[in-house]
């Protein structure tokens, strides 16, 4: 094992953006019972102070592994293409537009019947992205072009979940009465 190594090697899994969650889970657990500090007690602090380096290097491949935008995002890095989320919000106007009618659209729902819908909606743009991320990031040797598209596709993303928080969150008022 090589602690340096992607996240896809150190668990064991194919490099690809479509994964099956239930063998990331398995290699997860399986490793994490590898390098746990405890399996370590007996051979001196030094040993379970490089257990614990490696219980947490596998504890946060699986936590980037298992969320489909962080997933997407380290892809899009692994390939040279960094998603810039923190510096790069230019977004198509079109997508931008989106994002507006969505927005004044929870503004002026009014009941749980429009907001469901708006989630409905939001949710059904969302899934169709990760598909579109998919398609790009799991060809056999996605091209540059492809890349920086998926990596567009996760900043949209991005945004979209961050609407879709702000729905959910008036979901839960509008269900409680408030």
């Amino acid at each position: 094992m090589n602690i340096d190594a992607d996240d896809f090697t150190l668990l064991g899994l194919t490099r690809a953006f479509t994964l099956d969650r239930a063998q990331l889970d398995a290699a997860w657990k399986d490793l994490q019972g590898r390098v746990h500090p405890d399996r370590f007690a007996a051979e001196g602090a030094a040993a379970q102070r490089v257990a614990m380096q490696w219980a947490v290097r596998v504890n946060e491949a699986h936590q980037r592994l298992k969320d489909p935008l962080k997933r997407a995002a380290y892809l899009c890095e692994l390939a040279g293409v960094s998603v810039q989320a923190e510096n790069n919000t230019a977004m198509p106007g079109n997508f931008l537009m989106q994002q507006m009618q969505w927005r004044e659209a929870l503004e002026e729902a009014s009941g749980l019947t429009e907001v469901e819908a708006l989630s409905s909606e939001v949710s059904a743009q969302r899934k169709a992205r990760l598909a579109k991320v998919a398609s790009l990031l799991d060809a056999a040797q996605p091209e540059t072009a492809a890349v920086q598209q998926a990596a567009q596709e996760v900043r949209a993303l991005m945004f979209i979940d961050r609407l879709s928080e702000e729905i959910d969150a008036r979901l839960e008022r509008l269900e409680d009465g408030v």
